[in-house]
């Protein structure tokens, strides 16, 4: 680790020479490469400076304590040595996790997707609840929400929405929501009182770049019709809503939430490209499956990764074993507490791959 770190110093070092010369700051994409290189690798220096710092105190409060015959002093220095070996030990677990392989969808945006499934209007009405929990969790980090399309019902609730969340640390944070979410509660049109469980599922898909894929116009065929309200109510006399089909691999995305049918196909594509580049990233991840694995699970569409129980006011994320009464608050978007605890166990999953090879 120690020697890859010295790596990174001298690279760091290089780099922040290079902004300096003239030859760079008359290449603004140049420099603009650089500069975002010195900045993710910053965070790293920093914390290896400090650890270096704390290894040579630890040094010199453990020669100091070599043939002191001094009590008062030698409990002085016994006191800095301990200080000094704690910080050591803390900021070289630090260090690991900085230089752990970055995701490298980490910085996207994302389109995000919720479906309702088992449950019928109950299980639209918990979809709606997610969407509103997601939107409510944005608005706490100061994103942008952009619904994309939506099929309601007529009792308000949600059969699928699609939309995208755009701002710093979006795809970092959410990424762990996908997956198969369960509700557990009484519905209003239950006379007899009884539990209903009903799901929804979520898909965190990372927003595909321009760049990023060549989708030949031959490979789509594109339909257009009437948008419609919930129960079918025509709520727009003009053909403006899209159908997109990606014929080699049979995607389907529709979008009728504008009014304008340009706008309806540029957020139809935007939908299907990150798809697509969802469907290429499992691709790539199935040669490195073993690797990838962790105790927050796999991610898959089909995995039950949460409940949400309204009786006892209780959530529970079934990969961590974490359980909290905090049903109310999370709903209203205070995620943040369970995110944290699936980052911090993802972390600590691939801490043990790494130390394994």
């Amino acid at each position: 680790m120690f020697e890859k770190l010295n790596t990174l110093l001298d690279k760091y070092n290089e780099i922040n020479e290079r902004l300096m010369q003239s030859e760079t700051l008359n290449d603004p994409t140049l420099y603009r490469d650089l500069m975002k290189e010195y900045s993710s690798l910053t965070p790293i220096i920093e914390k290896y400076k400090e650890y270096l710092r704390a290894k040579e105190a630890l040094d010199e409060a453990e020669e100091l304590r070599k043939g002191e015959s001094d009590r008062e002093f030698l409990a002085m220095i016994n006191e800095q040595y301990t200080a000094a070996k704690a910080d050591t030990a803390r900021l070289s677990e630090e260090l690991k996790i900085l230089l752990l392989p970055k995701d490298p969808n980490a910085d996207r945006n994302v389109i995000m997707e919720i479906r309702a499934g088992a449950g019928g209007e109950e299980a639209a009405l918990f979809a709606h609840s997610l969407m509103r929990m997601y939107t409510l969790y944005a608005d706490s980090k100061h994103w942008k929400v952009e619904i994309l399309n939506m099929n309601e019902t007529e009792l308000g609730g949600v059969k699928e929405a699609e939309f995208s969340v755009e701002g710093v640390g979006a795809y970092s944070r959410l990424k762990y929501e996908s997956g198969v979410h369960r509700v557990q509660r009484v519905p209003e049109t239950e006379s007899q009182g009884r539990i209903q469980t009903s799901t929804a599922t979520v898909a965190v898909l990372p927003e595909a770049e321009n760049a990023e894929l060549q989708i030949d116009d031959k490979d789509l065929k594109i339909d257009v019709f009437r948008a419609s309200g919930a129960g079918g109510q025509h709520i727009n006399k003009t053909e403006s809503a899209v159908r997109i089909t990606h014929l080699p691999t049979g995607l389907v995305v529709e979008c009728q939430d504008e009014r304008s049918q340009q706008k309806n196909r540029e957020r139809a594509m935007k939908v299907l490209c990150s798809r697509l580049l969802e469907m290429k990233q499992a691709e790539l991840d199935k040669a490195y499956a073993s690797e990838r694995r962790s105790q927050i699970g796999t991610g898959d569409r089909s995995e039950r990764i949460r409940t949400y129980n309204f009786p006892e006011s209780r959530v529970s994320d079934h990969r961590i074993g974490l359980t909290l009464y905090k049903l109310d608050s999370i709903l209203n978007g205070s995620l943040d507490e369970v995110i944290d605890a699936l980052a911090t166990a993802d972390q600590a999953a691939r801490l043990a791959a790494e130390g394994e090879q």
